[in-house]
């Protein structure tokens, strides 16, 4: 199993160094119960099919939505409007597509675009039953956190 989660530790650590400026720490991965109750406001999800299948989902408070938004882009945000959407959904999307290249060795992959959750207490609807979710959580900024979300199986007869 870390063979697969790895790589999404190593490029988160990575994306975030060098776009927004900042170390991350990733605290222990453990596995997330589809029905697990949780705070975040924004979740951006990117699915993966192929050889394998499943999702990469990275879920935050709006607050931290905001911070990460303004270093890149400059501007201060208060709501989760259109340009932290797509700055949360980039950032996914580049997570998705670097750890794909680490994973290319076990499996050919497909990446979808990003897909974007908002509001209090949402879920994310996976996308199999038999998936175990792994939750990847980060700290950053010294007091915020974020979960870096990772389904993964193997397409049958793969």
């Amino acid at each position: 199993m870390e063979k697969y989660i790895q790589p999404f530790v190593d490029v988160c650590e990575n994306v975030f160094k060098e776009f927004i400026g900042s170390e991350l720490v990733a605290e222990r991965p453990h596995f997330a119960d589809k029905n697990d109750a949780h705070d975040w406001d924004v979740s951006a999800i990117i699915g993966l099919t192929g050889e394998a299948r499943g999702a990469v989902v990275i879920s935050m408070k709006q607050d931290l939505a905001f911070k990460l938004t303004g270093i890149l882009t400059g501007n201060e945000h208060k709501t989760l409007d259109d340009e932290v959407v797509d700055a949360i959904g980039e950032i996914i999307n580049i997570i998705a597509g670097n750890a794909k290249r680490g994973l290319e060795e076990s499996f050919r992959l497909v990446i979808s675009l990003p897909t974007i959750v908002r509001g209090k207490g949402h879920s994310i609807g996976w996308p199999n039953e038999q998936a175990r979710i792994i939750c990847i959580p980060f700290k950053i900024f010294d007091t915020d956190t974020f979960c870096l979300s990772v389904a993964i199986e193997a397409a049958s007869g793969v």
